[in-house]
This record gives C-alpha cells, structure tokens and sequence, in this order.
C-alpha cells in the first residue's frame, strides 16, 4: 500500500456535497478511500453520491444540519454503521453571514460559530474514541484565509476560523498519543456558491483578486485533491497541528 492509498479508508466529508467539499471528497475517492457525505440539501447529498459513485467509490450520504449539535455528534458513529470504521473527518461545513462588526446581530454571530467552530469541536470529539479504539486517525479541519487576516465585513466568519486554528492545535496536542493526525487547511478565493456574490455582482472584484494572487487565478475545488489525500494518507503521519494554505499565494502577497 503507497503512502498516498487510502484503499479500505472510510472518511466523513461534512458539507461534501458541493464547493470545497465536493472537491476534496473526489480526490478521496480517486485515492480509493470509501465517502460519506453529509449535507443539509438531499438533492445536493444525491448528486455527490452519484458522481462519486461514477468514480468508482462506495459512498452513502447523511442528511445533517451540523448546527445541530445532536445531529452532528451522531455522524461519525452513523459513518462507521455504513463502512465499518472511520479512518478521515474532513470538517469542511460552512456559512458566511456578513455585517461590519458594530452592526451584525448577535443571531447571526451565534449562527456562524456554531457551524464554523462548535460544530467542528463536536464532530471531532464524537470521532475521536472511534479513531481512538481502531488506532489512529485523520482530522482535517477547513479554516480559510480569514484565519490569518481580517476582513470588515466578515467578523463572525474570521473569528471561527481563527478559532479553528486554535482547536486544531489543541486538538492535535492532545490525541498524537493516540496516533490521530489534525490540521487544517486554509482556502482563498475559490469559485464556489459561497463566493459567487462578490465574483459575479462587485465590479472588478475577480479581476483585483487575480490581479493580488501570485499564481494569477482563482482557485477550484479539484485544487484541494492533493492536500485532502495527503493529510488523509499515512504521507501525512509526522504531521499534525499544522495549517496548509491552499490559495495561490494570496495570503502572502501585498
């Protein structure tokens, strides 16, 4: 087995179901890994299902809100009725509720640290005896550039995500006794739904973005293959509590 197979791995993609998500759960599947998708849209949840299926991957959807702390707490056991085990979480699930931070409600607040950050920290802690009693594990947690810098319309967001770092070292402090493996990955621009507003309604906003990334693109999902099965795959067993930027140079660019 090379380092990079993930034949008779089983991983949990929250939000697997489009963008980001959909992209790492191809490369996944391209590695030989076994998908579980989890998503609030059923439609969406079918869609991946079938596309990774064509890819030649078993793969099982769930129908989860991860702000619901029940709900999500039960995925991983869920994950391990359907493959056996449970060897990845990729806690990829997101939202973006703008508001400069004098004006944005606290609702809107509660709403993003609870998908953003407390979902991540309870779908870990509900994978972590699983991972724990088979011997090891991967966690992937997604943060976003907004973890390294601020943005004024994004203050709930770039809080989580910056929190997100946090917990990914604490998490991963605390279980490399337990051989699991966390870090996180930190997307930029990327052409998803999430970033369809200011791409296709802001008067020059793509091109600026272009115009500040070093490699002269947006990103795409297929972008995150690499990094998904790298810290997927035992490639990735000395690495733990790291954060991978994947955004073209942005973050580094003035």
């Amino acid at each position: 087995m090379g380092a990079f197979d993930l034949t008779g791995r089983v991983a949990l993609v929250t939000g697997g179901n489009g963008g980001i998500g959909l992209g790492m759960a191809r490369g996944l599947a391209k590695a030989g890994a076994s998908l579980v998708i989890a998503g609030r849209n059923g439609e969406k949840n079918a869609a991946a299902v079938a596309e990774l299926a064509s890819l030649g991957a078993p793969c099982e959807a769930l129908q989860v809100d991860v702000a619901d702390e029940a709900a999500c707490r039960a995925m991983p056991e869920a994950a391990k009725a359907k493959f056996g085990r449970l060897d990845v979480l990729v806690n990829n699930a997101g939202i973006a509720l703008g508001g400069l931070p004098q004006a944005i409600s606290l609702a809107d607040w509660n709403a993003v640290l609870q998908t953003n950050l407390t979902a991540v920290m309870v779908a870990s802690q509900a994978a972590y005896p699983l991972m724990k009693a088979q011997g090891g594990g991967k966690i992937i947690n997604i943060g976003s550039m907004y973890a390294i810098f601020g943005g004024p319309f994004q203050p709930a967001y770039a809080a989580a995500k910056g929190g997100l770092i946090q917990l990914t070292k604490s998490q991963a402090a605390a279980w490399a006794r337990n051989n699991i493996q966390v870090n996180a990955i930190l997307p930029g621009w990327i052409v998803t739904e999430m970033t369809e507003g200011p791409r296709t309604t802001r008067a020059g906003f793509s091109d600026d973005i272009v115009a500040r990334t070093p490699t002269g693109r947006w990103g795409e999902p297929d972008d995150f293959e690499g990094p998904a099965v790298f810290l997927s795959s035992s490639a990735s067993d000395f690495v733990t509590g790291a954060s991978l930027a994947v955004d073209g140079g942005f973050s580094i660019s003035g």
